[in-house]
């Protein structure tokens, strides 16, 4: 048992550092000619890693795998009204600025 968990620890501990790697390769991206660049697919790609970052995070080392039901669905609700009002302000950011 102790030997999966280690495991499974260290999958999530790669999957994280994966993900912060992936950051800098799409920061890496916006840049145009030395200059900065807002995208709207690099800004998606990074609110939905970061909230797969949140939601490992939470399941792995904050134990909410174990947790009671009702706290483990309120934490992925959390997690998916958080999400989709940080993408939904954004887009509408960009549909009145634009």
């Amino acid at each position: 048992m102790q030997t999966r968990l280690n495991r499974r620890l260290v999958a999530v501990w790669l999957l994280l550092s994966a993900i912060t790697v992936g950051y800098f390769l799409i920061d890496r991206s916006a840049n145009h000619d030395g200059a900065r660049q807002a995208s709207t697919v690099v800004t998606l790609c990074a609110v939905v890693l970061a909230l797969v970052k949140v939601r490992s995070i939470m399941a792995e080392f904050m134990e909410l795998r174990s947790a009671p039901r009702l706290l483990r669905i309120l934490a992925n609700l959390w997690i998916w009204i958080t999400g989709s009002s940080r993408i939904g302000s954004y887009l509408a950011g960009r549909a009145v600025a634009g």
